[in-house]
């Protein structure tokens, strides 16, 4: 299996993943998250298609993630509503699961960018790279956010949340 169909298959297999639990999360913010998160994933499937099938391949900088700013802007929501989220941390697992999917796939496109001869693929993996990092970010805020709701905000670090 090349490298552009492992990430395929990553990226396939993230896309089921954030739409099954999105389904299951009663939250709709947080059911936001997780259907985004699908999309994006959705998206780095059919790049690196492209990438496989030796067409041209093109990552849109206009169409990038806007995770970051998804999950800074659910959470400001999430705050003022001050309710309890004990039902949404029973979803824990599914986040830390998903957390370490991420870490995971930004390495690996991170370690197979020196791998490809093509420099538009190289760039491709990189931005990509990029987003993974983002939704990693991302999701360990979330956990954080249900770990401590009411102090979630004031202790953000949001140093991590560069936008690629």
């Amino acid at each position: 299996m090349n490298i552009f169909e492992f990430a395929m298959k990553m990226e396939e297999d993230g896309h089921a993943y954030y739409l099954e639990h999105a389904e299951k999360v009663e939250n709709p913010s947080l059911k936001r998250v997780l259907n985004e998160m699908a999309n994006d994933e959705h998206k780095h499937y059919k790049i690196f298609k492209a990438m496989r099938n030796q067409e041209t391949a093109e990552y849109m900088d206009d169409n990038k993630t806007t995770i970051i700013d998804t999950v800074k802007t659910i959470f400001d929501e999430l705050k003022e509503k001050n309710k309890d989220y004990a039902a949404e941390s029973d979803f824990r697992k599914v986040w830390e699961v998903a957390l370490e999917t991420e870490k995971k796939a930004e390495k690996f496109y991170r370690e197979k960018i020196d791998e490809v001869d093509d420099e538009n693929n190289k760039r491709i993996l990189k931005k990509i790279a990029d987003e993974e990092h983002n939704h990693w970010v991302a999701i360990e805020n979330v956990i954080q956010f249900l770990d401590k709701p009411e102090r979630w905000l004031e202790d953000a670090e949001w140093s991590d949340l560069e936008t690629y």
